[in-house]
């Protein structure tokens, strides 16, 4: 073999292994993040990651659910990246324990409480007032003790020295979706959930909605899990929610982007 063809040979070698190591590195960062979300963020998210996924080269897992049980899974050491919660409790609770990688910690979005009733109901609301009325005998409402639109709801009713005349009427569910699918299908009459949890349904229509000014101030919260493993990863979907684009997406959906 001549010298130049050995050249050549020698030249293309190096080429392949270069192209071999440049994909293998590129693969290798290449992850999937698990993104622990409150259930009204499912929505929205869900369109997002669609989005980023489309452009970035990592994927996103969600895990959907109430912020609080969401919470008690990273403290037990469920595997997640991400943590967007629909209150402060939840993610102060986790800072205060060290779960959470320093400096990441950013209050995203608010919302608003609304009362909802199925779409074909009669019942009208002029105040939260009106649930003490005789043909109002169920309300769905995700646990008030513990999940944040419970929280928010049950402060509000407390606030406006009602709470103790609901509280018999209430039928605590697992979260807002909970909540939504409970009045959809007509076992309560009423529900409180967020507003932008109420405007996807074509089986509910909004009886009441807060006062914004007399409603508990309703925030969530976002940050990087310190036992994340793909802290690189979840910084970039981070740093996607953050962007003007995901801002856009939030504001279609109905929540209100803390600048």
């Amino acid at each position: 073999m001549s010298p130049f063809n050995q050249s050549m040979r020698k030249s293309l070698s190096l080429v392949a292994v270069f192209f071999i190591l440049s994909w293998a590195q590129t693969n290798a960062r290449a992850e999937e993040i698990i993104v622990s979300a409150a259930a009204s963020l499912t929505d929205v998210l869900k369109e997002i990651s669609t989005g980023y996924q489309s452009k970035a080269k990592h994927t996103v897992k969600f895990n959907f659910g109430p912020s609080n049980g969401l919470a008690r899974q990273i403290e037990e050491g469920a595997p997640a990246d991400l943590f967007f919660s629909a209150d402060l409790a939840q993610m102060d609770a986790l800072d205060k324990n060290g779960r959470l990688e320093p400096g990441t910690r950013k209050n995203l979005l608010s919302n608003q409480l609304v009362i909802i009733v199925p779409a074909d109901s009669k019942l009208a609301l002029s105040s939260p007032k009106d649930l003490l009325k005789t043909e109002v005998k169920k309300i769905a409402l995700a646990e008030p003790s513990s999940v944040p639109v419970g929280v928010y709801s049950n402060k509000y009713l407390a606030d406006e020295g009602l709470w103790d005349q609901v509280k018999p009427k209430v039928v605590p569910v697992q979260d807002v979706r909970a909540t939504l699918a409970a009045v959809e299908s007509g076992n309560v009459e009423a529900g409180f959930v967020f507003k932008t949890d109420a405007v996807i349904s074509n089986k509910v229509r909004i009886a009441y909605k807060v006062p914004i000014e007399k409603g508990p101030k309703i925030t969530y919260p976002v940050a990087i899990v310190k036992e994340s493993k793909k802290k690189d990863a979840a910084r970039d979907f981070m740093n996607f929610l953050l962007s003007p684009a995901s801002k856009a997406m939030f504001k279609k959906f109905g929540f209100v982007v803390i600048d």
